[in-house]
């Protein structure tokens, strides 16, 4: 594609008839024929490696400034190179994202949920729909890790086109704050989006600078972009606020036997006569749902209220949205599972006691789900979990809040401490629990933990690993390295079996 071509549709000055082979913010990657676009983060400024990229063979540049770089280097300057980057790379792609239906969940909590929820319910009744978020990349049975919930423009419309390719016409993806302030979505044409709850997070330091623009770019995925339907929880008290001036129909859903929210969202779909049950060892939760044109029992392989929300607006976006019946949506929340949120795991070295993998890495998630798992009376409810190193500081308080009165015990550990001391980390939690709160195992390696609380595992137990999740790495130091939970647990597990095969 030659570059004047490329670059037609965004404002700019310069001009070249260099034919374009590939498009990279990455000086490593740039080469003969790549187009290498200067973005400007939180952290780094591409146009210092700009001189990087023309030594690797790169002629062609997208940049904000005039660059110090040779003759032969084309210059093309415009004023946003990261919202010229989702313009570029729709074209570049072929526009992918118009011939698909783009279903986009927002909100604090329960964004994974819901969209992996609505991907199952949709690709069980003959509607094969790929997943983006934070669980990574699903197309058709193949999956793939990216760095962010919400991808940068220039890799979104690469999935895009891989899911035409696939021959698969509908996604549903995980719109973050951070995805929609950088302008990551921009130009996405919408078919439904939903809003699942709102509370403060990922405010201070490199991310939003207050919860007022944290949620202002939440609701701007309602306002801002082409949308056909929109989904709400009635139950969350800025429902309203995320609706006001969506000018697409607008439906609420709502698992409240209370009134609405006042001067809030109207529920059409309502959740009711819910309860936590057990199947087979799972703990999960059995609801009626109510909606325009009949009702439904339900059976969700996932514990807890919240877990019903989610699964609830997942039914209501796929009858909505694509006509999917309600009973035929319900059969398929039966047999739904959700990596990492929620993950149940039992072993029979250790009958009687159930482990449960979560992705909860801040207070209100933690809380939220511990007192789920006391619905199901465990004689102990053990929580194992840290906090990110080098960010969200405040969240160390949170948790520990959250846990103190909630568990019988903690094992404080790392999650992704970065180049922060995880032994720093852990102490800063450990320090905000206040006195008479539960006692405290401080254990720094992550694995050591896991083999700690399987250690001490006692029949009736329910151990929480909170903050991993689906994730399969751990952030240390520099280096990003391999760690996936459920495996080092199940060894933990299958080590305990040997050893009492040996006594």
């Amino acid at each position: 594609m030659k570059l004047n071509d490329l670059v037609q549709h965004i404002p700019h000055t310069g001009a070249s008839d260099a034919e374009i082979s590939a498009i990279t913010y990455d000086s490593r990657k740039a080469a003969a024929g790549s187009l290498f676009v200067c973005l400007v983060g939180a952290w780094l400024d591409g146009h210092t490696y700009a001189a990087s990229a023309y030594k690797n063979g790169c002629r062609a540049f997208l940049c904000e400034h005039a660059l110090d770089l040779p003759a032969d280097a084309a210059q093309i300057i415009t004023a946003d190179t990261r919202a010229a980057l989702a313009v570029i790379g729709a074209d570049f792609y072929g526009n992918p994202a118009d011939q698909l239906h783009i279903i986009g969940i927002t909100g604090t909590k329960g964004k994974t949920t819901t969209a992996l929820l609505t991907a199952a319910i949709m690709t069980e009744a003959g509607l094969p729909c790929a997943y983006i978020g934070s669980n990574g990349v699903d197309i058709a049975g193949v999956h793939e890790a990216t760095a962010n919930t919400t991808p940068e423009s220039l890799e979104l419309h690469r999935i895009l086109r891989r899911m035409l390719d696939a021959g698969v016409r509908t996604c549903v993806m995980e719109v973050s704050s951070q995805g929609l302030w950088m302008g990551r979505v921009r130009g996405i044409p919408f078919h439904a989006c939903l809003f699942t709850n709102l509370s403060p997070d990922h405010i201070g330091g490199v991310e939003h600078p207050d919860y007022a623009h944290y949620r202002a770019c939440k609701k701007s995925l309602f306002t801002d972009y082409p949308l056909d339907l929109a989904l709400c929880n009635a139950d969350d008290a800025e429902a309203a606020f995320m609706m006001r001036g969506v000018t697409a129909p607008v439906r609420g859903f709502s698992v409240s036997d209370k009134p609405a929210v006042p001067g809030g969202v109207s529920p059409d779909w309502l959740a009711t006569d819910i309860r936590p049950v057990q199947r087979d060892g799972v703990p999960g939760m059995a609801f009626t749902v109510t909606a325009p044109g009949g009702s439904s029992p339900c059976f969700l392989p996932l514990p807890g209220v919240f877990n019903v929300s989610d699964a609830l607006g997942a039914l209501a976006l796929c009858r909505e949205g694509f006509g999917v019946p309600v009973a035929q949506a319900a059969e398929a929340l039966a047999d739904a599972a959700v990596p990492g949120r929620f993950e149940t795991v039992t072993h029979p070295a250790q009958p009687g006691v159930t482990y449960i993998i979560d992705y909860a890495h801040n207070g209100l998630s933690l809380a939220a789900i511990l007192d789920t798992l006391r619905a199901y009376r465990p004689t102990r409810l053990i929580c194992l979990f840290g906090s990110v190193g080098e960010r969200t500081t405040g969240r160390r308080a949170e948790l520990a809040l959250a846990a103190a009165n909630r568990a019988d015990l903690c094992i404080l550990t790392s999650d992704n401490p970065g180049c922060e001391p995880p032994e720093d980390i852990i102490r800063e939690i450990d320090a905000s629990f206040p006195p008479g709160a539960c006692p405290r195992l401080r254990i720094p390696d992550r694995a050591n933990a896991i083999r700690a609380a399987v250690a001490l595992a006692r029949p009736g137990d329910m151990i929480l690993l909170a903050g991993k999740g689906h994730e399969d790495y751990q952030l240390i130091g520099t280096s990003r390295l391999p760690f996936r939970e459920r495996d080092i647990l199940t060894a933990a597990l299958d080590a305990c079996s040997t050893a009492k095969a040996n006594v």
